[in-house]
């Protein structure tokens, strides 16, 4: 059959969950006193959202094509990602062909080069890509895996990130990841305080069970080192993002100084294939981390994994819900997936991006069959009751 081209973009905004999940309530585990690198100041220590976390808020991208089918993607970066959208990639989208998501891509990212690069510009790219390939699925009538190259595992296995470990286990994941709540400016206390939690979460959950520190960019070299290092005789699995994203050198150092057998991870907020391979070729991590609604979508992710491949390292995606679970299923370097605990106490399995999407699929005793992916496209929809806004127009 002939392929339809892009008709129209749209780029809308929303507040409350959605793509943007630290965008919560009051009272959420996720905007607590964590580890950050705002923690150098007292006064922005107790919640994330105290130093404007919750910001940008969500960003959804319909691409309608001529036929009137219309696909989506979603991503954190509100209205100034709104405005990239309808004033500057709106000319490269719009006559597309629904199918030519290699040339968007390409186009899209040297245009915006002289201001992008990384951070929200590649948020919106990734908006952009996503609402495509849901399209072109839509288009073909097969779910994003299929046009991936089909699984290669018949179910995806999930670890937990949240406050609550423990109840994480009781849940059926293979491992719980908690976020640090303690920096370097908190001194030894703050240190003393950690390794306590730790202690007391690997009595609660037993040996057989990961565990994982999230550290959100928040340490230094030294301190990471020393946290690293007293957390062996608890078997931590993985210490997670502990440096700066731009830290090299830093991650290189971390990972040579770490216990054995002990991963360093990181990449949640790097982007592109030129991004992860300093990562990769600085040897800077045992995992890599991208967030397919950040590093450049699915176009750009794919790319991430063939290069990490080659380096021998798993790619285990940020996050992301069914943008990333579509990828990691046809991924062998993919074995396992991340769940957000969108619980405002993390004690129940919800939706990653609710309320914003509908018939989106969740592990059951940390799984999830392949068969709740088998719908066109991404196979979830934007909810009707979510009130999207359109700031901007062209």
């Amino acid at each position: 059959m002939s392929m339809p081209t892009i008709r129209e973009v749209r780029a809308y905004t929303v507040r409350g969950g959605g793509a943007d999940y630290h965008d919560q309530g009051e009272d959420h585990w996720i905007d607590g006193q964590i580890a950050t690198p705002m923690g150098k100041y007292p006064e922005y220590r107790p919640h994330r959202r105290n130093f404007g976390l919750n910001v940008l808020g969500t960003l959804v991208v319909e691409v309608e094509a001529t036929d009137g089918t219309v696909g989506f993607g979603v991503t954190t970066a509100g209205e100034l990602g709104a405005w990239i959208v309808e004033n500057h990639l709106a000319r490269f989208i719009e006559g597309t062909r629904a199918s030519d998501v290699e040339k968007l891509w390409d186009q899209m990212f040297n245009a915006t080069l002289f201001y992008g690069r990384k951070g929200i510009v590649l948020n919106v790219i990734s908006g952009v890509d996503l609402a495509m390939w849901d399209l072109l699925g839509k288009l073909r009538d097969e779910p994003v895996h299929q046009l991936l190259g089909g699984p290669v595992r018949d179910e995806l296995s999930f670890y937990a990130t949240g406050a609550r470990p423990d109840l994480a286990r009781d849940m059926g994941f293979l491992g719980g990841k908690m976020p640090l709540v303690h920096g370097p400016a908190e001194g030894d206390d703050g240190m003393e305080r950690n390794l306590a939690h730790l202690a007391k979460m690997r009595e609660a959950v037993g040996s057989d069970f990961w565990l994982m520190w999230d550290c959100w960019m928040s340490l230094d070299v030294s301190y990471a080192t020393r946290l690293a290092q007293r957390a062996r005789e608890f078997d931590l699995k993985w210490i997670e993002e502990a440096l700066p994203p731009d830290d090299y050198w830093g991650y290189a150092e971390l990972r040579r100084n770490v216990p054995t057998g002990m991963w360093v991870n990181t990449g949640e907020h790097e982007a592109t294939r030129w991004g992860f391979r300093m990562l990769l070729e600085m040897e800077c991590c045992d995992v890599i981390q991208p967030d397919v609604g950040w590093c450049g979508g699915i176009t750009e992710l794919l790319k991430i994994s063939a290069l990490a491949d080659a380096h021998g390292r798993y790619v285990i995606p940020h996050g992301s819900s069914v943008y990333s679970y579509h990828f990691v299923v046809t991924r062998h370097n993919s074995p396992f997936s991340e769940f957000l605990m969108m619980a405002p106490k993390a004690d129940r399995v919800v939706p990653m991006f609710s309320p914003l999407l509908l018939d989106e699929p969740v592990p059951e005793n940390g799984r999830m069959s392949v068969s709740q992916l088998d719908r066109p496209g991404f196979g979830v929809r934007l909810n009707p009751d979510c009130e999207l806004a359109r700031p901007f127009t062209h």
